[in-house]
């Protein structure tokens, strides 16, 4: 019996995988998408999502990932609600790669890998608690909902020195919480921090426990680690930006991966080292890490795999 060797296998169901499945399931290329543990990843973990073209009331995360879902499968993409676990690419062009879902082998002429990153949390149960109700990851996606409010930023990083300098345009008032006594960004953003005057930046302080009413931020419990004094910051939204975790590790020791295990690709496209592997989305994005960015990168890889498929076999 002849092995059933798949054209596309997407690994991971964010706007990135979806998109892909769309793109790749309209050029006839039978699309089989594993959706991995989150279905829809990150986005589903967003209320509202009001900057995504198309959306003129905004729309919620889930909501908003069911609706890609369900046109990638009005083109027949094949949804397995299931997880990668494991991965053997080939090096050759026109190899076929194997994937395992549990025990189930999967192969495969192209992979198109969008398992996303993860944005790494303090790991405080008050942290869940108030998930969705003032503490978020993405400035960018939510720093509108505290216009004219106080927030806090946890980190010392760029990242944090950007989400601060982002926030401080639309809130009242920004409160960056720095473990250390000193914040390790660039000296460029650590400039402009200081030089933003609605910024105040808390030296040997930490996050140790949030307070609020219906599951809604009120207040942030903070410690000063020199002094062991803690104290009550009043404010709407905490957040976190201590950095973000690439889904990669099943893909290591096979796929170039830069220093942070955000997967390489080649600039202005999606191709990986491998042949016939595909990167799209956050995996590959440690930058723009919008959901609107990796719903392009899928259309990338869905073309990419296309016209690798066309000139190979």
């Amino acid at each position: 019996m002849e092995e059933n060797i798949l054209d596309c296998v997407i690994i991971g169901s964010g706007p990135a995988g979806f998109t892909a499945a769309i793109y790749a399931a309209r050029a006839d290329l039978k699309p089989e998408l594993y959706t991995g543990l989150e279905p829809g990843g990150q986005l589903t973990t967003t209320t509202e999502v009001d900057n995504f073209p198309g959306y003129p009331n905004g729309i919620t995360g889930p909501e908003m990932m069911m609706d890609l879902q369900k046109q990638a499968e009005r083109f027949e993409t094949k949804v397995h609600y299931e997880m990668i676990t494991k991965a053997e690419f080939s090096t050759e062009v026109g190899g076929t790669h194997q994937l395992w879902a549990g025990n189930k082998a999967i192969l495969a002429k192209t992979v198109i890998i969008s398992t996303g990153a993860t944005a790494k949390y303090l790991g405080l149960d008050d942290e869940k608690k108030y998930s969705g109700g003032g503490v978020s990851a993405c400035a960018t996606c939510d720093g509108f909902f505290y216009k004219g409010k106080d927030v806090v930023v946890v980190g010392a990083g760029d990242t944090a020195a950007e989400e601060a300098t982002y926030l401080a345009k639309l809130v009242n008032k920004v409160t960056i919480l720095v473990r250390k006594d000193y914040m390790r960004a660039s000296k460029a953003m650590i400039h402009r921090v200081s030089n933003t005057p609605n910024i105040e930046v808390k030296f040997n302080h930490e996050l140790i426990g949030i307070e609020g009413e219906n599951s809604l931020v009120e207040r942030a419990v903070v410690i000063n680690n020199q002094t062991q004094e803690t104290s009550k910051i009043d404010v709407h939204g905490i957040f976190i930006a201590i950095g973000h975790k690439p889904n990669t590790e099943i893909f290591k020791n096979q796929i170039t991966l830069d220093e942070n295990g955000y997967i390489d690709t080649i600039p202005g496209t999606s191709k990986t080292n491998l042949p016939g592997v595909f990167a799209v989305g956050d995996v590959q994005d440690s930058h723009y890490r919008q959901a609107i960015t990796a719903a392009g990168s899928g259309c990338m890889g869905a073309m990419d795999a296309e016209k690798y498929l066309g000139e190979v076999f």
